[in-house]
């Protein structure tokens, strides 16, 4: 698959033939899904927490006589279907991670950058370096690739302080370093900016594992 390459001024100066290793894998909706609802599920706190009728204070005394007062039987005021008594069944502080193992995570990621190549939305730079912090000089570039108003994922081969500066400001914009990329970060951005050092970085084997 052969894609235009672009400079910083927003223009095309060739074209590049995309690795088939990583953009031209099989797609599994399936492990796709597993490996999004790891990286969600890890993301979770897990401190929710509730009373249960024993952990409730008070309602130690019976409100009233068993017999005799024409009312319904109650031996305490923090039984759950009473107001401010226990939760039955509550959420209890847990641990919602759950690991899917390396070499599928590598799988998935290679598996979105290639629904992203099949759905053309990738963009590869030639390369991406800037003298100082501009945000305005990012937003100009993007807008001149086509991706103006649109969610976009930077990857670049290591990490740039520069660039994360001049992109940290636009909406929907994300910067990610090429071996820390994995498969959430790629679906839930609409296009992906790869310089070709990046590209090269997802093509070695340690690349992008997903971790």
């Amino acid at each position: 698959m052969r894609v235009p390459v672009w400079n910083q001024e927003g223009e095309v100066v060739g074209e590049m033939d995309l690795p088939p290793s990583v953009f031209g894998v099989r797609v599994s909706p399936d492990l796709l899904h597993q490996v999004v609802t790891m990286y969600l599920a890890n993301r979770r706190v897990g401190t929710a927490s509730t009373l249960t009728r024993g952990e409730v204070r008070g309602g130690g005394r019976k409100p009233w006589p068993q017999k005799g007062t024409g009312r319904a039987r109650q031996g305490s005021i923090r039984a759950p279907h009473w107001r401010k008594g226990g939760i039955v069944f509550g959420p209890k502080p847990r641990d919602y991670r759950f690991s899917v193992p390396k070499k599928a995570r590598r799988l998935a990621l290679l598996g979105a950058l290639s629904e992203k190549a099949g759905a053309g939305d990738i963009r590869v730079l030639e390369g991406l370096s800037f003298p100082e912090p501009r945000t305005r000089r990012m937003r100009s570039l993007l807008e001149k690739m086509g991706v103006d108003g649109s969610s976009a994922l930077i990857v670049v081969p290591a990490h740039d302080p520069v660039v994360y500066k001049s992109a940290r400001n636009l909406p929907g914009v994300s910067t990610r370093v090429a071996r820390d990329l994995n498969a959430y970060d790629v679906l839930r951005h609409r296009v992906l900016v790869l310089t070709r050092e990046a590209i090269f970085c997802l093509a070695s084997p340690a690349g992008g594992e997903g971790s």
